[in-house]
């Protein structure tokens, strides 16, 4: 006989698993959806019940004109005729190759012939529509130099806080941490007077110097991670005529790569995502950043729902590309030790 503790144990697992399948479906399903619209033709997105493979509705062209090809059943036969004129719920259709053999039928008894087609010209259009290029190229500046400025400055004052002794580094410490319950709109008008005094109003300055001066959330994260690895290391590496910036590189870093990635993917995600501070600082289309832009796009081409989301999904990949190059890093345990044995 089976013991009921496993019979129990299978039964868990079997609602977790469907219990995740189930969430993992809520959570992708907009993102399919996203992707599928984008290669809809424009009057098939907004349709009900929601299409969920891309299709068209196919036309015959008679005498120079084209109409919509119908499946419909006439006598009893189904056939495929094309609506020539529609009068009330009465409509004329007509035989392709024969447009003399006319038929006066229902329209509702009928259906469009419709045919996939997957319209791949949908994203070039969208980033033809607004200077998206310009958009990427501004974003990308925000996110290399962010990034370089966030994981450097982040990592020093880290590193400060986890192997420097002072009496005054708690009180600094909590200092730093009590910046996380300081909303930003509280200091958006002081730092957004400061930007437009020194002329950085309009560039992409306050976007990116700010990122060099550290942050509490990602100082935290490196700092807690910094404190578990062996101290022993760094009186080794002095021994070997290491100074503070020696055991940082040679000692610290090399084994706090993991931490550093997911330092590094935030910070990436956010700045690509980032529509707050684009939206305070950048007046001028040049300066847009791609979170502004899509924002614009969707305001001046609200009917042009399949460019949307084309343009929606363009911007959505460089993020998934990242975590699924950066995974091996990012899920990693931070349970690294300097010292085996």
């Amino acid at each position: 006989m089976i013991p009921s503790k496993r019979i129990n144990e299978g039964i868990v697992r079997i609602l977790s698993t469907i219990l995740l399948s189930i969430g993992m479906l809520i959570v992708v399903t907009p993102l399919v959806w996203m992707l599928v619209s984008a290669l809809k033709p424009r009057d098939a997105v907004n349709t009900f019940p929601p299409q969920w493979i891309p299709t068209d509705q196919v036309k015959v062209a008679i005498n120079g004109k084209e109409y919509f090809l119908y499946d419909i059943a006439v006598n009893g036969e189904q056939r495929q005729l094309a609506l020539l004129e529609k009068n009330g719920a009465i409509g004329i259709f007509v035989n392709p190759q024969n447009p003399e053999e006319s038929y006066n039928l229902s329209v509702a008894s009928g259906k469009r012939v419709t045919q996939i087609k997957l319209h791949w010209e949908n994203f070039v259009l969208a980033v033809t529509k607004v200077p998206f290029g310009r958009y990427i190229l501004n974003t990308l500046l925000v996110v290399v130099f962010g990034t370089i400025g966030t994981v450097a400055s982040c990592t020093l004052v880290a590193y400060g806080f986890a192997r420097f002794r002072s009496k005054a580094m708690p009180i600094l410490f909590l200092l730093l941490l009590s910046t996380i319950m300081l909303p930003p709109q509280v200091t958006l008008i002081p730092t957004f007077i400061v930007f437009k005094k020194i002329g950085w109003y309009d560039t992409l300055l306050p976007l990116i110097i700010p990122a060099f001066f550290a942050n509490a959330w990602d100082v935290f994260l490196l700092r807690q991670f910094f404190m578990t690895l062996p101290t022993e290391l760094d009186d080794a590496a002095r021994i070997d005529g290491c100074g503070p910036f020696g055991i940082l590189w040679h000692i610290i870093i090399p084994q706090s790569y993991p931490v550093i990635a997911t330092v590094t993917i935030f910070t990436v995600i956010y700045a690509w995502n980032d529509f707050y501070a684009p939206l305070i600082y950048l007046q001028n289309q040049e300066h847009w950043t791609l979170a502004l832009g899509l924002q614009s796009f969707n305001a001046v081409y609200t009917n042009l729902g399949n460019l949307l989301m084309a343009a929606s999904t363009l911007m959505v990949i460089p993020p998934i590309l990242m975590f699924f190059f950066a995974q091996k890093l990012f899920i990693q345990g931070v349970v690294i030790s300097g010292i085996k044995g």
